[in-house]
């Protein structure tokens, strides 16, 4: 049984400063990590087992780790996850000073930060609700900040350093990255969610499927996940080939390309400060329409002018949209799951975020290998253009219909659902 406390404990601005801080220094290992493989071996396979090592956790341990996260205190697996990966840099850090470094340790060390990461990230989604009530327009301004903070420092601050530091010395970005990791466990200290009692002991397997099936059952959660699992897998057909579209239609450099990228960057940056604002206004179900519109929209315009800098703006366009929905859909999740669910659920999420981020780069690329770039791209914008109608013509399910199976689960959903007068449209948080 959920027993948040009604007041708001202390601490988002310590969560929004430590995520500042660590998603930096994981975009300083997500540029460093495939330089130092690409120094240890010109193996393309040895060196994609590296990028694959950082995802394979997710696909194999990720809706277990939710349940987990569901069992255990939150903060403590948050700065326990941080110390984990901290251990590891430091190691890497150490081998890279004696010049024992290889492959093989490489792609474990990747593994278990990974490993640990698919424990934070549940927990960290997890733990908000009990920090800042599950009050819409609360749960929507703190998502907003982390958002831009992880899109900031992930993307447009931590990748550059992480290269640059690389030419500087080969242990300097995981020592950084090992820092990030002691400062956010730090600023973690700091934090005071109001207790929640842990999720019932049962087998993982049983907490597992019951947190899916809760997920499936859900209405709105699942409209919610249906409609992310759509969204990626749009988009990711167009960007799986989007370095190649860049290259061999629009003509630009290396460097144009990261500048693509960075622009893309600064629109989901935006979008933070936008959210909160526009998912007061509309409902979880125009939202969603109107994202894929918005993408479809951005696409159709990057394949009718093949021009670098209507690409530019149509990047940053589009991931105002994917900001904007994301901060949504989470927002929702932190407020109608149960306390005892939100590890499990934000785990399933993930792991169907990451899933179709994959299946669509996979299908984008047959694509283009059977037909042509443009091809691709423009299958994308129809899946979109599809999802779009599916939801601007769809019910919308109620935010405030819980799913319970006992009778305290039953009194919990009473005690926080919404009020019925302020209606769907107040209710927008992802």
């Amino acid at each position: 049984m959920n027993t948040e406390a009604t007041t708001p404990a202390r601490g988002t601005t310590a969560l929004v400063a430590a995520t500042a801080v660590s998603v930096t220094g994981d975009g300083i290992l997500l540029a460093a990590a495939p330089l130092l493989a690409a120094s240890l071996t010109r193996d393309p396979l040895a060196i994609a087992a590296v990028t694959a090592a950082g995802f394979a956790p997710w696909l194999l341990i990720g809706l277990p780790a939710g349940a987990l996260v569901d069992r255990w205190n939150r903060k403590a697996v948050m700065i326990g996850a941080d110390l984990v990966r901290a251990a590891v840099l430091a190691t890497m850090v150490a081998l890279l000073w004696t010049g024992a470094m290889n492959m093989p340790v490489l792609v474990a060390a990747i593994l278990v930060i990974g490993v640990a990461s698919c424990l934070f990230e549940p927990a960290s989604h997890a733990i908000l609700p009990a920090l800042v009530s599950r009050e819409p327009a609360r749960l929507a301004a703190i998502n907003a900040k982390l958002w831009s903070a992880d899109t900031f420092g992930r993307a447009l601050a931590g990748p550059p350093l992480g290269s640059a530091t690389f030419a500087a010395a080969p242990a300097l970005p995981f020592g950084l990255d090992l820092v990030s990791f002691l400062i956010s466990a730090a600023l973690l200290t700091r934090v005071r969610p109001a207790h929640v009692e842990p999720a019932a002991r049962t087998t993982i397997r049983a907490a597992v499927v019951e947190g899916v099936t809760y997920l499936m059952r859900h209405p709105m959660l699942r409209s919610l996940a249906m409609g992310m699992t759509g969204y990626n897998l749009g988009y990711n057909v167009a960007a799986g080939v989007l370095v190649l579209y860049a290259q061999d239609v629009l003509h630009v450099t290396t460097a144009g390309y990261g500048l693509l990228l960075a622009v893309g960057a600064i629109g989901a940056v935006a979008a933070g400060p936008l959210a909160p604002k526009i998912i007061g206004r509309r409902t979880p179900r125009q939202i969603y329409a109107a994202a894929y519109a918005l993408q479809a929209a951005c696409w159709a315009l990057v394949v009718a002018t093949a021009n670098p800098w209507v690409t530019a703006a149509a990047l940053a366009l589009l991931s105002v949209g994917s900001g904007v929905t994301t901060i949504n859909s989470a927002s929702i999740r932190q407020r109608l799951t149960p306390d005892t669910m939100l590890g499990r659920i934000t785990a399933a999420t993930r792991l169907l975020g990451i899933g179709s981020a994959a299946i669509g780069a996979l299908l984008g690329g047959t694509i283009a290998t059977l037909t042509n770039l443009t091809t691709a791209i423009t299958t994308a914008i129809v899946v979109l253009a599809a999802g779009a109608a599916t939801f601007a013509l769809s019910h919308e399910p109620r935010p405030t219909q819980l799913i319970t199976t006992t009778t305290d689960e039953r009194h919990q959903a009473d005690d926080e659902a919404p009020p019925r007068t302020s209606g769907p449209s107040r209710r927008p948080t992802s």
